[in-house]
């Protein structure tokens, strides 16, 4: 049994609880951080020092935390070889999107797009800070559009960790009222993903309760 503290609209959890679902495994999820409050427990400082969420734990095993690695940790431990491959030459390719939507488009999103839309209000907002960021962003996006031109998922022809990392982010990108460049094959992949039953319940929630 796996046991899952952070709260279902935080866009790492969801990553997580994505990868939960899709991976069909029996868990418990605990909502805590935001206005759930709970990081700053001593019991919870002990466990994550860095008071985020998620963290996880597997049964007697230790707690992890950091999204990425609670990722590598269940696709390793209970991924299929499509998920996360054993060949070291396939698993790097998997890992190498994974890293890229990461740290390209996630971060590229939530810092400079997401919460100043969400958290700001419009009259505070700069807008032309947003509209940069998103301009940046849809360039890199363009890459992922690029590639789901030739292959049906991120890394290939099939649902793999890579696909976790950027599919948990592009329901809030289609859904922020912004700009967005027109990206046909992105959009198909997002479409896709949001047909599958894991997406639509973890990962297209509402984020309400984050605005300021």
């Amino acid at each position: 049994m796996l046991t899952i503290w952070g709260r279902a609209d935080s866009s790492n959890v969801q990553a997580v609880m994505w990868c939960v679902a899709e991976l069909d495994l029996a868990h418990e999820r605990l909502d805590v951080g935001h206005r759930f409050g709970g990081t700053d427990t001593q019991k919870y400082v002990a466990m994550n020092p860095m008071r985020t969420v998620p963290v996880l734990q597997d049964g007697g095993d230790p707690p992890l935390w950091e999204s990425a690695a609670i990722l590598r940790f269940l696709a390793g431990r209970y991924g299929s070889d499509t998920f996360w491959p054993t060949d070291p030459v396939a698993r790097a390719d998997v890992d190498r999107w994974a890293e890229w939507a990461k740290i390209n488009v996630a971060m590229g999103f939530s810092g400079p797009v997401f919460w100043p839309m969400v958290r700001v209000p419009e009259a505070q907002r700069d807008g032309q800070a947003v509209a940069r960021a998103v301009a940046s962003l849809d360039r890199v996006l363009a890459i992922a559009d690029a590639r789901l031109a030739r292959t049906g998922f991120l890394a290939g022809n099939a649902l793999t960790l890579a696909d976790i990392q950027l599919g948990h982010v592009l329901w809030r990108y289609y859904d922020l009222d912004i700009p967005r460049a027109d990206l046909p094959h992105l959009r198909r992949y997002f479409e896709d993903l949001s047909a599958r039953p894991a997406y639509a319940r973890h990962v297209a929630v509402s984020y309400a309760a984050l605005r300021a």
